[in-house]
């Protein structure tokens, strides 16, 4: 009998430690390359959450997409298919009105400015409304600042956009922000852009450094302005029922390794940035510096208005954004 129970309870004990690990072995996504910030910056983050936790939870990372379309894998990580992502919030927005507010043009002043609201009262209100649609950030990721290029002149007012043709996102919001700078929006698929900038399909667009100078764009359209008029953050984001298992002291772990790693990203993001844009400088493209953003942000009030018109409990939102210092 004494020998039956001890061979009971040794399978007892292998059936939890086994339940155990399968549970901590999670599947992280992320679409960027080897070599990316975001990359490096996720593979730390797995491997801070080995070290923090002892080893009891381990991220095996996917890159590259290889799980699937951004739009998939945040599905799969909101259904608990996969545990962890490093998304863009622009695919989060149609899910996650909360979430939508930092793809209105100029609602952040700089970068920095979006790290202070993240990092404060319109941030926790943001996480919130993404944890109740199945998406729990751990940590921000810095994905800079979107600036409009084209290949005949510097944009230093809203009156420099008038009828010009420019490619932009397809999403009401994007548009919606080219036509009151009086331009002409053209939604189309980014792998097009170039063809479409060199045979005047359109006349520009707008990206941030790394995208314009990886993808050639500087090459037929050498004037590139700072206008900084869609900065949209970029997460660690774990399914919300995932996390809420985890003790106190395993959140915690978890919590930190991704916070470490979003230093790194940054580092990275901000050095791959100078890279970019002395890249392209040494190539002959003018930059110019956008003096004065208020007419830019004045010329928004309609595409605010009409985001108001469907989401009017997200107004106090967008007010404490703009209030943040």
């Amino acid at each position: 009998m004494k020998q039956s129970k001890a061979l009971f309870g040794a399978a007892t004990v292998v059936a939890v430690l086994s339940n155990s690990a399968f549970a901590a072995d999670w599947r992280g996504w992320n679409i960027h390359v080897d070599g990316y910030p975001n990359t490096i910056a996720m593979d730390k983050f797995a491997e801070l959450v080995t070290e923090k936790t002892d080893g009891e939870i381990n991220v095996q990372m996917f890159h590259g997409g290889t799980l699937g379309s951004q739009p998939d894998a945040v599905e799969q990580v909101r259904a608990g298919a996969l545990e962890v992502g490093n998304f863009n919030l622009g695919p989060i927005g149609p899910i996650v009105a909360e979430a939508n507010v930092v793809s209105l043009p100029f609602i952040f002043k700089d970068v920095p400015h979006m790290f202070r609201v993240l990092e404060s009262e319109g941030g926790e209100a943001i996480a919130a409304g993404m944890a109740e649609k199945g998406l729990t950030p751990l940590a921000w990721y810095d994905a800079g600042a979107r600036s409009f290029y084209n290949g005949t002149k510097a944009i230093n007012t809203p009156a420099d956009v008038e009828g010009m043709k420019v490619r932009v996102m397809n999403n009401d919001l994007f548009t919606g922000m080219i036509a009151e700078l009086g331009g002409n929006p053209s939604p189309m698929a980014f792998a097009e852009v170039y063809q479409a900038l060199k045979t005047g399909v359109v006349d520009g667009a707008e990206n941030n450094w790394p995208s314009y100078e990886s993808t050639g764009h500087f090459e037929v359209a050498g004037y590139y302005s700072l206008s900084q008029h869609l900065i949209i953050p970029e997460c660690i984001c774990i399914n919300t029922d995932t996390f809420s298992a985890l003790s106190p002291e395993m959140q915690s772990a978890v919590r930190e390794a991704a916070e470490e790693s979003a230093e790194l990203q940054r580092q990275l993001w901000a050095e791959r940035e100078a890279a970019s844009r002395t890249a392209v400088e040494a190539a002959g493209v003018v930059v110019n510096e956008v003096a004065d953003k208020a007419p830019f942000q004045a010329a928004m009030g309609p595409v605010y208005e009409a985001y108001f018109s469907t989401n009017p409990n997200l107004r106090p939102l967008v007010e404490t954004i703009q209030a943040t210092d």
